[in-house]
């Protein structure tokens, strides 16, 4: 076997690199976002563990995640829609710096004692809005960085740096925290967005194409002005696009539907004797698999026709989210969690990659800012429904329940979704 095949074979297990290898500048980007989203994953926690300690009240706790959530779906399909209309890289770049002054506020309170809930709740919620503005403007920005054919590779890639970020950070910014106080934690996520504000610096201007994919306006687009995107204009294009509203539908009925987050506390206790270790073991799963989902992508190269990949990982995620709702064995029950978290990485990488190709420039902005109130809302949506159907009936109904509610509900668009499961990555529809 030569050198060549060796390397085609590993290929098709671990995660392709080539876009890594054949674009700097979605090499600096891509490494600019792994040391950010360690660094925000460090002040989450720090945020919290800082709360907890001047309250030491859990609901005061509760209320970090409510205002973080709020303006990340509010300022989402905003965010998205300037993200087409001005230069994404100055957005991008003016976004970083607006969340690396927000951290060095933080550190500079916490260095002079003060210590105020209502300031760390205002300061969290001016991060989310950050955030929302920076995520389609640094997610747009990929498709002009890279061929069509490598995205796929790209998105796999991506999802690689949101979970290490989410494993990694707040273990980081415990260790931290506990060492040396919130302040430094602070001071270190601020200095970490450094590599993404240099990464956004080299890049070159990224002004929306006003024109679709083939050189002319999308089809039923209205003539307007240059400095105009409407958000409501990006929910008529979805509204149309039949192959792109069904990537969206079906992560609704993963993420609502089947979503058992909320129960893991009480799960930990009532069906496995544990404790907090053990809840904290429930939550890492899927996260360690979806980290699996990235890391093992090399085979989805292979995979043409998006659609049916998508729908056959969502009916998965149900399957294993099902199957846990009815076991007692803790391993086992970690492993299927592990292996949901693995199906929905599959599922992102798809449908990021159809959103990419299948939209033209000119919409990508204001898709992803749906895409960020999907993403924020639907798992919130799953918990409360999660937990009121576990509270009138029982925690083993609500998870299996959902599971086999989620199967059958991607089981439906199935049948609906002709297109959809005929979609064809080397002749994308939206």
């Amino acid at each position: 076997m030569t050198a060549t095949q060796e390397e085609q074979d590993r290929r098709r297990v671990f995660a392709d690199l080539t876009p890594l290898r054949t674009s700097a500048h979605y090499r600096r980007l891509w490494f600019g976002s792994t040391i950010s989203w360690v660094g925000q994953g460090m002040t989450s926690l720090a945020v919290s563990l800082q709360v907890y300690d001047i309250t030491r009240s859990p609901f005061s706790v509760g209320l970090v995640g409510l205002f973080s959530l709020v303006p990340l779906v509010v300022f989402g399909l905003y965010g998205g829609a300037i993200a087409d209309t001005v230069d994404r890289r100055k957005l991008g770049l003016y976004s970083a710096c607006g969340s690396a002054v927000l951290s060095i506020a933080l550190a500079a309170a916490a260095f002079a004692g003060f210590h105020r809930v209502w300031f760390l709740y205002g300061i969290v919620a001016l991060q989310a809005v950050c955030a929302a503005l920076n995520s389609p403007a640094r997610t747009s920005m990929i498709p002009r960085l890279l061929p069509p054919e490598q995205l796929r590779a790209a998105n796999a890639l991506n999802s690689m740096v949101m979970t290490f970020g989410m494993l990694v950070g707040p273990s980081l910014g415990g260790l931290i925290v506990g060492f040396a106080g919130f302040q430094t934690a602070y001071l270190i996520d601020a200095v970490a967005f450094s590599a993404s504000l240099y990464a956004m610096w080299r890049l070159p201007s990224m002004l929306p194409d006003r024109k679709g994919s083939m050189g002319v306006p999308p089809a039923g687009a209205k003539p307007r002005a240059r400095g105009r995107a409407s958000v409501l204009d990006g929910l008529r294009f979805l509204a149309t696009r039949p192959n792109l509203r069904m990537s969206f539908l079906s992560d609704f009925c993963a993420m609502i539907l089947a979503h058992p987050r909320a129960l893991f506390p009480a799960v930990a206790v009532v069906w496995f004797g544990g404790d907090a270790k053990t809840a904290g073991l429930l939550v890492a799963a899927p996260a360690f698999g979806a980290l699996l989902g990235g890391v093992l992508s090399g085979w989805q190269g292979r995979i043409r026709h998006h659609g049916q990949a998508i729908l056959i990982a969502v009916a998965c995620w149900g399957t294993a989210i099902a199957v846990f709702g009815l076991t007692r064995n803790l391993w086992l029950g970690l492993l299927l969690l592990a292996l949901a978290g693995y199906s929905d990485t599959v599922s992102m990488i798809f449908r990021n990659t159809m959103m990419q190709v299948a939209a033209p420039d000119e919409m990508r902005g204001r898709l992803q800012g749906v895409f960020i109130v999907v993403v924020a809302g639907g798992p919130r949506l799953g918990d409360f429904l999660a937990g009121s159907v576990a509270d009138l009936t029982s925690p083993a109904v609500a998870v299996t329940g959902g599971g086999i509610a989620c199967v059958l509900a991607i089981g439906v668009l199935a049948l609906y979704g002709r297109d959809f499961r005929r979609y064809d990555a080397l002749d994308p529809t939206p």
